[in-house]
């Protein structure tokens, strides 16, 4: 059985916009990409809303994936592949970080990954998928993510340049997914479908040599 660790924010989560909630199991990217790669795999989710590469926002605990991640590699070893989507928190005003200081602390979990200290993860894929642009936002968010617009459409390029230089598999998002304009940040739910099955092509492909 392969073990797959699927680490990110709210999209990851499942956050139903609009609504607020989670959705079913069946319905979020990674039930969907449990039910089309089947039992020869294990998809383990490590989604959480607001969770950020690696920056603490004041007033919301346990957010800074660098602080957490080591933890999380330790919990669900072995892995045979760690999927990470993560930088749209990030993007918040509050945090004055570019799209290349973005991609530099994504790096950092990367390398958490590469330089494991567990030899059942010695041999761990990593696939890096860049998450999709921020679309038109609801007033009531506008400053909270003043700017992130035009940084969100610069993560791709940014994220492409980590991979490469790291060697690692790398996926962009925005390729396969538009977030709704019902809030500018999440998925409804037929883009989690569209996502899983783009991407469950790709590990059927990574485990395929």
């Amino acid at each position: 059985m392969k073990n797959i660790l699927c680490f990110g924010d709210s999209n990851t989560w499942g956050y139903e916009p609009v609504v607020c909630k989670r959705y079913p199991y069946d319905v979020r990217w990674t039930g969907a990409l449990q039910k089309r790669l089947g039992s020869q795999y294990r998809v383990i989710e490590e989604g959480l809303n607001g969770r950020t590469s690696g920056v603490d926002e004041p007033g919301r605990d346990f957010r800074n994936a660098a602080r957490y991640f080591p933890m999380l590699l330790e919990c669900h070893r072995p892995l045979d592949l760690i999927v990470i989507m993560l930088g749209t928190n990030d993007l918040k005003s509050q945090f004055k970080l570019t799209s290349s200081a973005i991609a530099l602390s994504v790096k950092g979990l990367c390398e958490m990954v590469l330089n494991c200290e567990y030899i059942e993860n010695a041999n761990t894929q990593l696939l890096l998928i860049a998450p999709p642009h921020v679309a038109n936002l609801p007033e009531e968010d506008i400053q909270v993510f003043a700017g992130a617009r035009d940084k969100s459409l610069q993560l791709a390029t940014e994220y492409k340049k980590v991979a490469d230089e790291l060697g690692i598999l790398f996926l962009d998002a925005s390729e396969i997914v538009e977030t709704s304009d019902a809030d500018g940040l999440h998925w409804i739910a037929q883009q989690h479908q569209d996502f899983a099955a783009v991407l469950s092509d790709k590990v059927c492909s990574i485990f395929a040599h």
